[in-house]
């Protein structure tokens, strides 16, 4: 490769593309946090998918689908192309074909069923990076916190952003922490910082977004067709388990705001807002228009229509994204997999386990030698 420049150029002045592959099943702002630092690295972030075969031989059944996972990650705002279909294990003919100059993944092992590391290749050839994974999330974890069915991972207090586990012990030391420790760092890195110009038409959903899927993205893009600038507000826990009960939200509200403002689409968040819209809320933002799906609405306290101001403002319009996947789908496919699922979990955690003792063998070994 050419030398490179501190600015990420080579001598020629070419641009800097960087590759990332992945299953990026249940996306989450992990999988995005990952992506956003990847991205920081060059100027062009390619993203390659595996297919849905791949992953279910080497890792177990995904719970999206690769078409579903596909444009989940073309809709993470640091995402400039997306190549579907990509080999498990990645080649320098890949970098190659994709004018890459170097692969990034996270600081966890990858392998394939038969235990082999999937960037062993790129990282023999020197043209692989890591940036730091997200502690307190994976898609394991996701898939476990739907399996354990408790409120465990929203509970109020001291306690509030401890994420319960069916097993402590034999935990992944990659995919098994325990807790997601929100900063306003991370959502100033997540938030593209940018307010609304005079001129712009500002649109307003509301909702609890959890488990953000295909659903959610899709009603976000026919949303922002409506306006230019788009305000997600995100009902706090309590009021997500008023409306919906059981163990919902799965995701807690700092989770859920990051994997929002990951979402191209969006051009802000309010974090915490109030279940019914505020005539205050409309002034505030100078909202023209506010957006729902065809999700049913549920009455806030007192049988008060949530949308009655916005309604008798003028300012209201049901949408339809033509997707009517909901956060609840999502939790029937889990349960309804349920022991393919935990299979998976124990399997990936098992294996990763392992390979992280024999590298720190390796390590203790060099230290001594």
């Amino acid at each position: 490769m050419e030398n490179r420049t501190e600015n990420g150029h080579g001598n020629s002045g070419k641009e800097i593309r960087v590759w990332c592959d992945g299953c990026y099943d249940m996306v989450h702002f992990g999988h995005a946090n990952s992506l956003r630092q990847a991205k920081a690295l060059g100027q062009k972030l390619i993203v390659g998918i595996h297919n849905d075969e791949d992953i279910t031989k080497n890792k177990g059944p995904p719970v999206f689908t690769q078409e579903e996972r596909y444009k989940m990650v073309r809709g993470i705002k640091w995402v400039d192309e997306v190549v579907e279909d990509a080999p498990y294990v990645t080649t320098l003919e890949t970098l190659d074909k994709y004018d890459c100059d170097f692969c990034v993944h996270g600081d966890d092992i990858t392998l394939t069923a038969d235990g082999v590391d999937t960037y062993h290749l790129v990282k023999k050839a020197l043209r692989y990076k890591e940036v730091s994974r997200t502690a307190g999330v994976s898609t394991t974890d996701l898939v476990g916190r739907m399996l354990l069915l408790t409120k465990n991972h929203f509970k109020q207090g001291d306690k509030e952003y401890e994420v319960e586990k069916a097993d402590h012990t034999a935990r992944s030391p990659w995919t098994g922490c325990s807790q997601f420790l929100p900063t306003t760092q991370k959502i100033i890195q997540f938030s593209d910082g940018k307010a609304p110009k005079p001129t712009d038409k500002i649109v307003y959903v509301a909702g609890a977004f959890d488990l953000f899927h295909v659903g959610h993205l899709d009603f976000l893009e026919k949303a922002k067709e409506h306006g230019d600038y788009l305000i997600v507000g995100l009902h706090t826990d309590p009021i997500v388990n008023q409306y919906k009960g059981g163990n919902y939200p799965i995701m807690n509200l700092h989770e859920r705001v990051l994997s929002v403002l990951a979402c191209k689409y969006v051009n802000e968040v309010v974090i915490g807002a109030p279940y019914s819209v505020t005539a205050d809320l409309m002034e505030h933002f100078n909202v023209g228009l506010v957006c729902h799906g065809q999700t049913h609405i549920a009455l806030d306290v007192g049988n008060i229509d949530p949308y009655a101001i916005p309604k008798q403002m003028g300012k209201f319009v049901l949408i339809d994204s033509g997707n009517t996947i909901t956060t609840e789908d999502i939790v029937e496919r889990i349960i309804r997999h349920r022991l393919e699922f935990e299979q998976r979990n124990k399997k990936k955690e098992k294996k990763e386990i392992e390979v992280y003792e024999a590298m720190q063998k390796v390590k203790l070994a060099q230290k001594s030698g």
